[in-house]
């Protein structure tokens, strides 16, 4: 088993979590989990990681996406250049040798955030596998078990003439578009508890979003929500834009009175900054909003979790989380890199980064885009000019737990309700 110990002892699946546990461990064949957000499929993917007897590799499509799960990147695991793989680039791939015996020794790849893969790398992956294992199988005959929604956010695709193509080549830019995925032909498990969200109306509302049906009263019931949240109440503004995230967060760490205090990460090896999960040099002042972005040993916080930071020097933070205080220590963050040990023929992880700061990042604001797959207790939605992407007011709005915590700083309209029609017609 590849991993650091996780804790699950207080880890309860849901019967059908449990029977797609099962379903994986117990067959060869590979699987597509998916269901809408927060019902249970990033959970589901870190009991199997934590728990199956099957060698095995994890990736994500992006750098946060993968320390989140503890995997490592497509493109680092498969040595992908970030151009359009193109079938004559294809044959130019390589990959070293010590790649070749790790993809020739596992028995399971799961890939994460499958709707953020585009169908050339998706194209490469089954190429690469192929002729790492020798055998000319779908992905060399590997069980392949990836999870998401495709209603999520969606691959990252830098003009319109690489979608052109996309569409004249594929039929489209999404990894089910992809060849490989119609020969895998992936057995679908559909999660359906909700574990976020419990109110009825919000559950309807938000299934009315992603799907873009039945809007007017999913419409009626979220922009009831406009307004501005209750006067020292701890909520997180979810912004379309970067630029929008940083200059809350700036803004309102700068109105604060009192001495900034500096946090310098230390960090070892060859990590992207993009990669960061916080700020390499973070600034924070006593009154700052942040959230925390690890999961705490001692069961005090979860990745997700708003606090306040009532005291700090240049030795210790300490936050305030629903009127208990804690003192916030450094931890790491590892970026891994596979090895494969012919001796004993197992598959183990190499730490080939590390990046170690305070688990903070400062919440007034962040991205949709960052916020996907994150939990929150309350939220605030700023589409300012609107939104722009696939899934980006749906993932918005479902990372809130409940209606009554949700504020809009403007009425959602249908134009910010964006569906690809290639995910309807898949779907």
């Amino acid at each position: 088993m590849i991993g650091a110990p996780l804790q699950i002892d207080d880890l309860t699946l849901s019967p059908e979590q449990a029977a797609a546990a099962r379903a994986i461990e117990e067959s060869s064949d590979s699987f597509f989990i998916t269901g809408r957000a927060g019902t249970g499929k990033s959970s589901l993917l870190q009991y199997i990681r934590h728990t199956t007897n099957k060698r095995f590799v994890v990736v994500a499509p992006t750098g946060v996406a993968a320390l989140t799960v503890g995997g490592q990147t497509i493109h680092s695991l498969f040595r992908l250049p970030f151009n359009a793989l193109t079938p004559d680039v294809l044959p130019t791939l390589r990959l070293t040798k010590k790649t070749k015996d790790i993809l020739a020794a596992i028995d399971m790849l799961i890939i994460d955030e499958i709707s953020m893969v585009r169908v050339d790398i998706l194209e490469a992956i089954d190429y690469l596998l192929k002729k790492a294992r020798k055998n000319p199988l779908p992905f060399g005959g590997l069980q392949v078990v990836m999870f998401g929604d495709m209603h999520q956010l969606p691959p990252v695709v830098t003009s319109s003439e690489l979608e052109e193509y996309f569409a004249d080549t594929y039929g489209g830019h999404f990894s089910f578009h992809a060849d490989a995925w119609k020969e895998l032909n992936p057995t679908v498990i559909i999660l359906t508890t909700h574990f976020r969200q419990a109110d009825a109306r919000f559950i309807s509302a938000l299934n009315a979003v992603r799907t873009n049906r039945s809007l007017d009263e999913a419409l009626q019931t979220l922009n009831s929500r406009v307004g501005e949240p209750p006067e020292h109440h701890s909520v997180i503004t979810l912004t379309a834009r970067n630029k929008t995230a940083e200059y809350i967060n700036k803004s309102k760490l700068a109105a604060l009175p009192g001495k900034e205090y500096s946090f310098k990460a230390t960090i070892k090896g060859d990590k992207k900054m993009s990669a960061f999960p916080t700020d390499a040099v973070l600034k924070l002042k006593v009154g700052a909003q942040v959230m925390l972005i690890k999961n705490d040993p001692a069961g005090r916080w979860v990745n997700g979790t708003l606090a306040e930071i009532i005291d700090l020097n240049r030795d210790q933070v300490i936050v305030a989380i629903d009127g208990d205080e804690y003192e916030v220590e450094p931890v790491s963050w590892d970026s891994i890199r596979y090895h494969y040990d012919t001796t004993s023929g197992t598959v183990s992880q190499e730490i080939v980064s590390r990046f170690r700061q305070l688990p903070i990042k400062l919440a007034w604001a962040i991205t949709i885009h960052k916020s996907q797959g994150q939990t929150f207790d309350s939220v605030v939605i700023d589409l300012d000019e609107g939104a722009f992407a696939h899934g980006q007011t749906y993932v918005a709005l479902s990372r809130c737990r409940s209606l009554d915590t949700l504020y809009l700083t403007k009425e959602i309209t249908q134009s910010d309700i964006m569906v690809d029609n290639a995910i309807t017609v898949f779907a």
